[in-house]
């Protein structure tokens, strides 16, 4: 999206699907809610984000199988899985049978590295290989692999009466392959995402990190600068898919309360988009409160967001079911027409 004037082609949401812990069926219950209104709404797709041993969604593909029987069109994804938690075959049979209910509308977003907390949930989540295990990018390639229809067992064919055996994942989803994604905070991360052909999800966070003429402390300029990374390695090149995600706060129909909660929530978030947090040096992106058409002139001037033309707004954390309806809506009537966005069907 170089300019104004050119229409956003795709708009999505990310929710964490927060829930209270003394009655965590509410919130799973509000989170397909927010699925159907996002379809009614014309959105595009509506994406998932784990929150393993947290107090939000923790298995997205529960969540989005359930999904699949109350929607129709809107595209569903996670973004992203992280793979250390996670055994590649197993995930790719699940993937697949998620893709099969939906009708091919499953986007699964990935990443690698060890999980969070590694060394409190290791005892708990491999006991007996915890040193051992792989969690570099071919923990990746090996899910592509499976999903592909790649070889997961030596044997096939009848066994007895009535078992009939594959060796490959079953079902196999033939489109799935196509829909895979790599989150990315980092220029290798999108460089070899471009290199294996996958979708590239950016979000509210990259690494600062060198960049041949890109200020390190310049968020925009270092997002944009893996969008470019990431076509220039794959091979559909300028035609390769990516998609940023911002969190976007539009106040367009909020009450006064909703705004001054609203408002509370960006001032509290915003002191870490000040300079690299952490041993990783993580740059977070400011978020994006106000009016509609001004959060729209916002974008249009942010580097990152010149390079896309579709995007995965992240709803806030923690608000009332009346707000993810009310910023919901209007990200679909307000923020998205002033992007040049029409809404599907």
């Amino acid at each position: 999206m170089p300019r104004a004037g050119t229409p956003l082609r795709k708009l999505g949401f990310l929710t964490i699907g927060s829930f209270d812990p003394a009655d965590p069926a509410a919130g799973h219950e509000t989170t397909l809610r927010v699925v159907e209104l996002g379809e009614q709404l014309g959105l595009d797709s509506a994406w998932f984000r784990h929150r393993h041993l947290q107090y939000g969604i923790s298995s997205p593909v529960a969540v989005l199988a359930a999904a699949t029987q109350r929607t129709r069109r809107i595209e569903l994804g996670t973004a992203v899985t992280p793979l250390g938690w996670e055994n590649p075959l197993r995930l790719a049979e699940d993937w697949a049978t998620v893709d099969i209910l939906s009708g091919g509308r499953l986007n699964p977003g990935m990443s690698v590295g060890p999980p969070m907390h590694w060394d409190d949930v290791k005892a708990a989540l491999y006991p007996d290989t915890a040193d051992v295990e792989d969690f570099s990018y071919e923990r990746v390639l090996r899910l592509l692999r499976l999903i592909a229809g790649d070889p997961a067992s030596t044997f096939s064919g009848r066994e007895g009466v009535v078992e009939e055996f594959s060796d490959r994942v079953q079902p196999h989803s033939p489109g799935l392959r196509a829909r895979a994604w790599y989150g990315g905070a980092g220029l290798r991360s999108a460089e070899w995402a471009g290199e294996n052909a996958m979708n590239l999800l950016t979000s509210s966070v990259v690494r600062s990190e060198e960049i041949d003429g890109v200020d390190p402390a310049d968020f925009a300029g270092i997002q944009a600068a893996h969008l470019r990374a990431f076509r220039a390695e794959h091979p559909d090149g300028a035609a390769a898919r990516a998609s940023q995600g911002l969190v976007v706060v539009p106040t367009d129909s909020a009450t006064p309360e909703q705004r001054a909660r609203y408002e509370a929530y960006v001032a509290a978030r915003t002191p870490r988009t000040t300079a690299p947090q952490g041993p990783a040096r993580m740059l977070f992106a400011r978020d994006l409160i106000g009016p509609s058409e001004a959060i729209a002139e916002q974008l249009y001037a942010h580097a990152g967001f010149r390079e896309v033309d579709e995007v995965v707004f992240a709803l806030p954390f923690g608000f009332a079911d009346a707000d993810y309806v009310q910023l919901l809506t209007d990200i679909a009537t307000r923020l998205g027409p002033a992007l040049g966005w029409r809404p599907a069907g």
